[in-house]
């Protein structure tokens, strides 16, 4: 067992870099490419097809060496092919690239929309109808608000920044009744609403809104209110607020 052992781990350790590692003694070379293809062509697949952009970004060069490298030097927590777009963001935030320094943030992006099609979160229970001013306001489970030092959304092969913009860019992607994806721009404003909302800290809605204006700077509360409140409305319309917190 323990040679059988030894075989197994030469083996793997050869297919995630033939480079360093050789084969295991008494195995012909094409049998060992066939091994390395098959292994590198389906993950290869599995990531190409989760992160398109990053994949026009790099061009194939790039990308078989990014595909490579994460094959030989990343090792993954979980077994599942549905986890692989998550380790290959842990494996660029672990090696930044300084040529891309958005690129962490870019996989994180284009993973989100897979990882929300594919979310099993549970809608807690809530009163869809609850006054959310006088009650505790709830974000659903299948909206997230995403904040990113780049611009994410905007990133191409002609589209490349040295330097992060001075504003952060701040996105909601959320997952509708028919299971598809929508994203959508927040202004600071908006997003710091959702970011309090999503601390659940049993606070009800004109507290959160009072504490919003004062963080903003509005010295007429009321009239802050009146404009804020039929946002709050949209959001509760389009999902995003499930209503209120039943206690």
């Amino acid at each position: 067992m323990s040679t059988l052992r030894e075989q197994l781990d030469a083996m793997a350790r050869h297919v995630r870099d033939p480079a360093a590692h050789p084969g295991p003694p008494g195995i012909a070379a094409r049998r060992l490419a066939i091994y390395r293809g098959l292994v590198y062509n389906n993950l290869d697949a599995l990531l190409a097809g989760n992160f398109p952009v990053i994949r026009k970004i790099l061009g194939d060069a790039g990308w078989q060496a990014l595909v490579a490298g994460f094959l030989a030097r990343h090792r993954c927590h979980t077994p599942l092919f549905t986890e692989l777009g998550r380790e290959l963001i842990a494996f660029l935030e672990a090696e930044t690239d300084p040529r891309r320094p958005w690129l962490a943030e870019l996989a994180h992006y284009e993973w989100a929309e897979l990882g929300l099609q594919l979310s099993d979160a549970v809608v807690p229970p809530h009163d869809p109808g609850g006054d959310l001013l006088a009650g505790v306001p709830m974000l659903s489970p299948l909206a997230w608000p995403l904040a990113y030092r780049w611009p994410v959304n905007r990133l191409a092969p002609e589209y490349q920044p040295g330097e992060p913009p001075p504003e952060p860019t701040l996105l909601l992607l959320r997952r509708g009744p028919d299971g598809r994806i929508h994203f959508s721009a927040l202004s600071p404003l908006l997003f710091r609403l959702l970011e309090l909302v999503d601390t659940d800290a049993g606070v009800d809605g004109r507290r959160l809104m009072r504490q919003l204006a004062m963080e903003a700077g509005h010295a007429d509360f009321d009239g802050f209110l009146a404009e804020a409140t039929p946002m709050l409305q949209r959001l509760r319309n389009e999902g995003v607020l499930l209503g209120t917190r039943i206690d």
